[in-house]
C-alpha cells in the first residue's frame, strides 16, 4: 500500500515549456473561430450543430494541431464512433448508470482499436446519456459539427502556421 501510495506523488518531471504568446493567440482565435462558425450556423438553420465536447476537440486542433488526437480522422471518427455506442447502449440497456459506464469504455476500447482516438469525443456517450436523443443525433450535431471543425481547421491551421495540417488523413 504505501509503494502504491508513493506513485501518487508522481515522477517530479518538469513542468511542459509554456508556449509562446503568438501560439496562444492563434489558438484562442482558432477556437473562437471554430465554435463561431458551428454555433452561427445552428442559429442560420436551426438544427442542433453543437456539443459540449466541442469546446475540448478545439483546444486539441488549434492549440495542439499536430498530435494525433488532432487529426481530422481522429476528430470526425472519434465523434461519430463515441455518439453511436452511446446511442445504441442508452437504446439497448436504458438510462442506467452501468450502461453510461459500458458505454464510455466501449466508446475508448473502439477509439483506440480503429486508431481514432480523439479525448474530447470520450465525453459522447456522456452526453446522450443526459440529453437521450434520436438516432438523428449522428448527423446534427454529431458529424455535421465535427466535419464544420475540421474544415474550419483545416482552412486556419494552414493559413496561420508553417506547418501542414493535417499530419495524415
Amino acid at each position: 500500500m504505501y509503494t502504491f501510495l508513493l506513485k501518487l506523488r508522481g515522477d517530479g518531471a518538469d513542468l511542459p515549456p509554456r508556449p509562446n504568446s503568438k501560439n496562444v493567440l492563434l489558438a484562442w482565435l482558432g477556437g473562437f473561430l471554430a465554435i463561431a462558425a458551428v454555433a452561427a450556423l445552428t442559429d442560420a438553420l436551426s438544427a442542433a450543430l453543437i456539443l459540449g465536447s466541442f469546446g475540448a476537440s478545439c483546444v486539441l486542433v488549434f492549440g495542439y494541431p499536430d498530435v494525433p488526437f488532432s487529426q481530422p480522422r481522429n476528430v470526425i471518427a472519434g465523434h461519430l464512433f463515441s455518439s453511436a455506442i452511446g446511442l445504441a447502449f442508452l437504446h439497448l440497456f436504458g438510462p442506467t448508470w452501468w450502461a453510461v459506464a459500458l458505454a464510455v469504455g466501449t466508446a475508448i476500447a473502439v477509439m483506440m482499436v480503429t486508431r481514432t482516438v480523439h479525448p474530447p469525443a470520450g465525453s459522447n456517450p456522456v452526453i446522450v446519456f443526459l440529453s437521450s436523443p434520436g438516432w438523428g443525433f449522428l448527423l446534427f450535431p454529431t458529424l455535421l459539427g465535427a466535419v464544420i471543425l475540421v474544415g474550419v481547421a483545416l482552412a486556419y491551421n494552414n493559413a496561420t502556421r508553417a506547418g501542414r495540417y493535417p499530419k495524415y488523413w
